[in-house]
């Protein structure tokens, strides 16, 4: 909403209320005399002069301020010289039913007054509140892309490691694992930094950086990933699952190559979770919050998921486990 759209809702708001307020005094001092008495007006002026010299003036230049003593004097001051300036200007001034002219005069201002802070408290409050989540949600966008930015460098010099590795045995697929880069580079490059990707998307993703990892890998190495629900129609935030992935490759290989490592992935509903599990091979596991892969993924979690995940590691058995629960948006 633009700001000459709001300033005009705005004003609406102020005439509506006032006509409002016209009316029912209008229709009361009918009641009350069985004639439309002149000084409603003058009490509807004089009511909106006071109103809005606190709301436009007092309450912003003062109390908003924290000028709290110069607030309350100048309110006190305000009533004070409106009352003199009613009974000497206008000495026919009297209020429409039984209430006195002192209370008319002093006891109305203050409860338009107290309205009128409320008012313009709240709505300034309510601004606040905006630009705090304005401020928040652009420092979630600097440090989420800070964070992938961190990411891609660390998944390329892995992938470009694995293509090395096939490069230095000779291999036959080191063309393929090419090709399989190249796709790994486009979904990074095209995909990855979107708001949110299709979750089948993101697994044929996964699928390919294994595809890639099994050609450096010795045959006999257990690489099994399964996926259950449906993934056709869910999204998810991009590249919440490879750094687990690429930590069970990295440290679940032993010094003979041999690896068991198995990725579940099951959707229920609104409801996902990830399962990665691999043997503790040779190098030590870089468990929850080390590694830069494991740690961005981390704080991508606590950004874009907050108080909708639970992240979970353990070792059992010579193997090590890492359960991701996520509710979908």
């Amino acid at each position: 909403m633009t700001l000459e759209l709001k300033h005009r809702k705005h004003t609406l708001f102020h005439l509506i209320a006032w006509l409002i307020l016209i009316f029912i005094l209008s229709n009361y001092a009918l009641f009350q005399t069985g004639e439309l008495v002149s000084n409603v007006f003058y009490r509807i002026a004089y009511a909106i002069a006071i109103f809005y010299l606190n709301y436009s003036f007092l309450v912003p230049r003062l109390l908003l301020k924290n000028q709290k003593l110069a607030y309350f004097f100048c309110v006190m001051l305000t009533i004070a010289c409106s009352k003199y300036l009613i009974e000497t200007l206008f000495p026919s001034f009297a209020p429409i039913s039984s209430v006195n002219r002192t209370a008319a005069l002093v006891f109305f201002p203050i409860i338009n007054i107290v309205l009128g802070t409320a008012i313009r408290i709240y709505q300034q409050w309510s601004i606040d509140e905006k630009n705090k989540k304005k401020i928040e949600h652009q420092k979630n966008l600097t440090e989420l892309q800070v964070l992938k930015n961190q990411l891609n460098p660390h998944f390329l010099f892995n992938s470009l490691n694995s293509i090395y590795s096939l490069s230095f045995k000779k291999s036959d697929d080191a063309p393929e694992a090419i090709l399989t880069l190249s796709e790994l580079m486009r979904y990074m490059i095209y995909k990855a930094n979107n708001d949110f990707v299709l979750l089948r998307e993101d697994i044929e993703y996964i699928k390919n950086f294994i595809a890639l990892q099994r050609m450096r890998l010795i045959k006999k190495a257990k690489i099994n990933l399964s996926i259950k629900g449906n993934i056709n129609d869910q999204k998810i935030r991009p590249l919440l699952f490879i750094s687990y992935i690429e930590n069970a490759f990295k440290h679940g290989v032993d010094l003979e190559g041999k690896t068991d490592i198995s990725i579940d992935i099951d959707i229920k509903e609104e409801e996902l979770e990830f399962n990665c599990t691999n043997l503790i091979g040779a190098k030590p596991i870089e468990k929850e919050g080390k590694g830069v892969g494991m740690k961005n993924t981390l704080e991508q979690l606590k950004i874009l998921y907050p108080n909708r995940h639970k992240l979970q590691t353990f070792e059992k058995n010579n193997n090590f486990t890492v359960n991701l629960k996520l509710k979908l948006d």
